[in-house]
């Protein structure tokens, strides 16, 4: 669920998939800020031995999209954006599901003539760092006609690896 028009409801980070984040950036900010910091206490109080919450979190885990899409929108990147008939509308981040469990994909797209093709290596290198800062491992492969993604998974706990 998003915030309604009266910024009453739970909190979704934006994936890239939907409309542009409305309303008023600097509430969004916050919201985004609040989220986070929900996070990471979720991190404090179930990180295994040895990982003090620098590893993403069993929920985190089980909703990647989710969580990557969190980890993105807080590091500052802009998502990508749909209009009702699927239309691209703005050039971002888009996070979807894995192929396995616990990862994600995320792509760099816009509206035809966007440029976001020649903007990918360098926008997916700073969705990359942002997603490193919070515990995640993203790797970037090359897809169906060059175009670069990155797949991203849970970083190892100390307690063993992550998932394969």
């Amino acid at each position: 669920m998003s915030a309604g028009p009266d910024g009453k409801g739970a909190f979704e980070a934006a994936t890239g998939d939907g409309p542009p984040p409305a309303g008023d950036p600097e509430q969004r900010s916050r919201e985004v800020r609040s989220a986070l910091d929900g996070l990471r206490q979720i991190r404090r109080l179930t990180a295994p031995p040895g990982a003090a919450g620098a590893v993403p979190a069993d929920w985190e885990r089980r909703q990647p999209v989710r969580a990557v899409a969190l980890a993105l929108e807080a590091g500052g990147l802009a998502p990508s954006a749909v209009d009702a008939t699927g239309a691209r509308t703005a050039t971002g981040y888009r996070v979807g599901a894995g192929e396995r469990p616990a990862t994600a994909v995320v792509t760099w797209l816009g509206p035809p003539g966007s440029g976001a093709a020649g903007q990918e290596a360098e926008a997916l290198a700073a969705c990359a760092a942002a997603l490193g800062r919070l515990g995640w491992e993203a790797l970037l492969y090359k897809g169906p006609r060059g175009r670069r993604f990155l797949e991203v998974e849970p970083a190892p706990t100390a307690a063993g690896p992550g998932p394969s």
